[in-house]
């Protein structure tokens, strides 16, 4: 039976491996055991007394139904590689480079009216009557093109193979079935899952959660036909993969303006999460997510009837089940479960408005990691990548309570890796014990109210477009994690937001990111509003922080328009015969840890002389600080994760804000970090690295020193 000590953990079961699988659960606390992809448990398992969380994909795994409606499948728009005309006429196979195991053409006539040829090298559409599609080859041919000109086609495909499944079954040499996407757009569909969930419901009565994976949709993951290049496109923000004739039909009839293969295809760049969206774009969003969460509701109200209760897991085919909008509570979900790599993942779970919150931990139980690197295989080490993980996750779970973790994949792997079980043991103790300081009261935050300023705003607040290791506009996301374990207010703030008084609330605002990105702001800082309330709040004693190119537009006067407040901008080459200002680089008495790395940037220049220089690189400012009325400026020309570096951003804004960096519970070495339970007079301590570490902690009750060994967690209760 289930140790009333333990719990707030979740164990993936099997069957065949019972006795390994209560095994463990006994071993790490488990108060619930789930089934994962690929797996099913047994009665003895059923039966043990534990609660069972039940993953369906409520979208696939529905073959025989798929076979007699193919039209059913879900769609996306792909376009063809381009080719240059070189003869009187030119024919484009358009699935060349693509996976045909993932996609098939639809070549139906209410898919061809979507369907579009472009003169790349002119940016124009080719007439219909120009071109034809041969449908035995598969290539479209173009009729009199331009000579030496660039063609491409938008079209629509079936997804055929659905992505998670595809991977599961790719990455564990699975020998089965492939499994296909429905669309749940029809009320064919939407009739036949509904009968479906209900019947599943029924025969799964030891089911107490039923877990979601996710809803309807995927992120997009466009994979090709070469192992050179098999990850061809992907983004676990964008919506791609939700188009039909049908949805588009639908969105044309409510916003009165139709959307074109185009609005997504964008001249093959797609939109990434990291561009700035369009209004379009924002439409389109919002239409998926009003269907998302209406029928979302239905499902799970048949879920809550059965007397089940019904979770979402953040990850795979959450598009559409936005944590952050308006429409998520519209769900009904009971729990939220996010797949975790980094601390800014654990706060963005952490912060969804659902009763539970739990987190998925690495290494998942696979051969191999989303990498490609062993993980329960040969050559693989995973106790030692369990802890890299929970080291980064740890910091943030000390500043927000998280309700339970677990583990996803296949139990058996782990029977000759007894070292990772022990590990895990240790992990699952120490994580119940954080999460008790947190039922017992908050933890201590300094008066420091940070809000990072982007496109999107708190529709994805702790988000880019991936997990850490995927995400490729380096400076944000390394804030965001950064941000993910400091003892501040975090809050994310849009453009919008500014017009509409949002600083009224803030000490700091963050401003990361490459010019033109959504995470720089690109053309939001045309707004000469936007620029007034900035420059305002700042002069009246905000204090704004830009990373790499804050507020960069081309076209003004500065290429950062906030330079008058930073005191520094980029020459974009207009300024190569200017002069610059000499400077010597100032010291502020304990406001760079020693080790602090920044990397640089070139072409930075000082624009009035006043700004102090903190650090530079080659004869180029990488730091500065500039005072502008009664607040600061502060740059950096960039930003990596680092102990040490996430200490400096943490001095950065206590220095841009006025305070004392000397601050109560905070600690001495960059290496370690502490947070205080001031309901339980508990001080957490932390070693944030593989080595030995000394550090002392400044309290209400005086200076205490700590030595931790690696990774190390250290408790000690302090009379008040």
């Amino acid at each position: 039976m289930v140790d009333k000590n333990k719990g707030s953990f979740t164990l993936p079961g099997e069957a065949g491996y019972e006795k390994l699988t209560l095994k463990l659960a006994k071993q790490w606390g488990a108060d619930v055991i789930r089934d994962s992809d690929g797996t099913a448990l047994s009665d003895e398992i059923l039966d043990a007394g534990y609660g069972i969380y039940s993953t369906i994909c409520i979208i696939r795994d529905h073959n025989e139904w798929a076979a007699h409606h193919p039209e059913e499948l879900q769609q996306t728009f792909l376009m063809s590689q381009p080719r240059v005309a070189e003869e009187e006429f030119l024919s484009v196979h358009i699935m060349d480079g693509y996976y045909t195991e993932q996609f098939e053409i639809n070549a139906g006539r209410d898919s061809m009216r979507y369907w579009q040829v472009f003169d790349r090298t002119t940016n124009r559409e080719v007439p219909r009557r120009q071109w034809n599609y041969e449908q035995e080859s598969g290539n479209v041919v173009i009729q009199t093109p331009e000579l030496y000109h660039e063609y491409t086609v938008n079209f629509l495909v079936y997804r055929i193979w659905e992505e998670i499944s595809m991977y599961n079954h790719v990455t564990n040499h699975w020998d089965k079935e492939h499994l296909k996407p429905i669309d749940p757009r029809s009320s064919t569909a939407q009739e036949y899952l509904s009968d479906w969930l209900t019947d599943w419901c029924d025969s799964h009565p030891a089911t107490s959660v039923v877990r979601f994976t996710s809803m309807f949709y995927n992120f997009v993951w466009i994979w090709g036909s070469s192992q050179r290049n098999r990850n061809l496109f992907s983004d676990w923000g964008s919506y791609d993969f939700t188009v039909s004739p049908k949805a588009l039909d639908e969105f044309e009839k409510k916003y009165g303006y139709a959307l074109t293969a185009e609005d997504f295809i964008n001249q093959g760049k797609l939109h990434v999460t990291h561009m700035p969206p369009t209004q379009h774009q924002r439409d389109y969003m919002e239409f998926i997510n009003l269907f998302v969460a209406d029928f979302g509701r239905r499902l799970v109200e048949i879920v809550h009837g059965s007397g089940k209760k019904a979770y979402v897991f953040y990850d795979d085919s959450w598009i559409g089940v936005e944590p952050y909008s308006s429409h998520f509570k519209e769900f009904g979900f009971d729990g939220l479960i996010k797949c975790v790599f980094s601390g800014y993942e654990a706060r963005l779970c952490a912060g969804a408005d659902v009763p539970v919150h739990e987190l998925r931990l690495h290494p998942y139980l696979f051969p191999v990691g989303l990498g490609g690197a062993p993980t329960f295989a040969p050559g693989g080490n995973p106790a030692a990548d369990a802890l890299v993980y929970w080291n980064r996750i740890r910091r943030a779970l000390l500043r927000v309570k998280i309700d339970r973790i677990g583990l996803g994949g296949y139990l058996h792997l782990v029977q000759d890796y007894p070292e990772f079980c022990s590990c895990m043991e240790k992990i699952a103790d120490e994580f119940r014990m954080i999460k008790s300081f947190h039922e017992e009261g908050g933890v201590y935050t300094l008066p420091c109210r940070v809000a990072v300023l982007h496109s999107w705003g708190s529709l994805r607040s702790w988000s880019l477009s991936g997990h850490f290791h995927e995400t490729y506009m380096y400076e944000l996301i390394h804030v965001n994690e950064a941000l993910s374990g400091l003892p501040v207010e975090v809050k994310f703030m849009s453009f919008e937001d500014v017009r509409n008084g949002g600083l009224s609330d803030t000490d700091v605002v963050i401003s990361a990111g490459r010019a033109g990105s959504a995470w720089s702001g690109a053309d939001a800082w045309k707004d000469a509003e936007i620029l007034e309330k900035m420059f305002r709040w700042v002069s009246e004693g905000g204090a704004f922080v830009g990373i790499g190119e804050p507020s960069a537009v081309p076209g003004y006067m500065n290429f950062f328009r906030m330079a008058p407040v930073l005191g520094i901008d980029e020459d974009t080459g207009a300024r190569v015969c200017h002069g610059r200002w000499q400077y010597e680089v100032s010291t502020v008495p304990g406001l760079m840890p020693e080790g602090v790395k920044i990397p640089g940037r070139e072409n930075l220049m000082l624009t009035d002389g006043k700004a102090k220089v903190l650090a530079d690189q080659n004869g180029i400012p990488t730091v500065t600080s500039h005072d502008f009325g009664k607040g600061k400026g502060i740059y950096l020309a960039g930003f990596e994760i680092s102990n040490i570096n996430t200490r400096f951003l943490l001095n950065l804004l206590l220095y841009a804000t006025g305070k004392d960096l000397l601050q109560n519970y905070l600690t001495s070495n960059p290496q370690t970090e502490c947070a205080f339970y001031p309901a339980s007079s508990r001080l957490v301590v932390i070693n944030s690295s593989g080595a030995d570490q000394t550090t002392w902690v400044r309290t209400a009750q005086g200076e205490m020193e700590f030595t931790l060994k690696p990774y190390e967690t250290y408790v000690k209760e302090i009379k008040q």
